[in-house]
């Protein structure tokens, strides 16, 4: 049985973050989604209001549950017993800065690190994006569920 550890901060939850977590379903029996808790990074969504978006965008995946931690995903990976951590890959700047943690976070815990390349149709989406087009009151349809829209609105 294979568990794996999707983390980040997912401030807000995107379509590219959701296409990576529906493929890592269907490769690992169970899959962890870690929802960082930063407050200094100042989040538009609380931790606790990001979990619950998760778990409502994710409820039809049974071996899909979320936590909330803070502190190194490392430390995570080691209390949910996650045999590997998945990250999504956009470009050669995502590979170059994962790689570097992917190596840091094997030294750390002896956990590897599965890059999962996005999907073409997401690959431009990133939540900051999303926050800053959000902000300066552009349209995020497609780049947000419209769940997460809402959440954004409130």
């Amino acid at each position: 049985m294979t568990m794996a550890l999707c983390a980040g901060s997912f401030d807000p939850p995107t379509n590219g973050h959701l296409d990576l977590i529906d493929r890592a379903v269907t490769m690992f029996d169970d899959v962890v989604v870690g929802v960082v808790s930063n407050p200094s990074k100042s989040p538009r969504l609380t931790a606790d209001r990001r979990k619950q978006l998760l778990a409502d965008l994710l409820s039809d995946h049974a071996n899909v549950r979320i936590e909330v931690f803070s502190g190194l995903v490392v430390e995570l990976a080691t209390a949910v017993g996650a045999d590997v951590i998945v990250k999504g890959v956009r470009g050669v700047s995502d590979f170059d800065t994962e790689t570097r943690m992917a190596h840091m976070n094997r030294q750390l815990s002896g956990i590897n690190t599965v890059f999962l390349p996005t999907s073409p149709a997401v690959a431009h989406i990133s939540s900051s994006l999303v926050k800053e087009i959000f902000a300066l009151g552009g349209s995020i349809e497609g780049l947000v569920p419209a769940l997460v829209a809402l959440a954004l609105e409130e």
